[in-house]
């Protein structure tokens, strides 16, 4: 019992005490004024998308692109930031499927399902 009343007494004196000031310690972030954002952070090509992206540009071409008749003279052009990129072909116009292949940089490659000829082509951001 009286072990009881010892760890009950030392608990409530815990909680009146002021807690320990943390002093000065390596904060640097909040004493700025807070968590930096993502875009205090991002560095590379992260950044220039970012930037892109706020001037109202289409980086990543997520909007529809241009239509081509998609035959080896007339291949449909898809632009990219790198050597490769993902593309999907639907192939008939009510087609649920999407066919999906790797294009790389170079000459045009076709799609397995239907045919249709892509070529990509290098973009640049600004």
């Amino acid at each position: 019992m009286a072990s009881r009343l010892l760890r009950v007494s030392g608990a409530l004196r815990a909680l009146r005490r002021p807690p320990p000031s943390l002093g000065p310690g390596p904060a640097r972030a909040l004493a700025a004024g807070g968590i930096p954002t993502d875009e205090e952070q991002a560095t590379g090509l992260e950044r220039k998308i970012m930037k892109a992206i706020e001037k109202g540009q289409d980086p990543y071409n997520i909007l529809q692109p241009k239509r081509y008749a998609g035959t080896k003279e007339d291949p449909h052009l898809v632009p990219s930031i790198s050597d490769k990129r993902i593309v999907g072909c639907i192939c008939e116009e009510d087609n649920s499927c999407v066919i999906w292949f790797w294009l790389h940089k170079g000459d045009d490659q076709r799609c397995p399902s239907c045919g249709a000829h892509y070529k990509l082509v290098p973009q640049e951001l600004h």
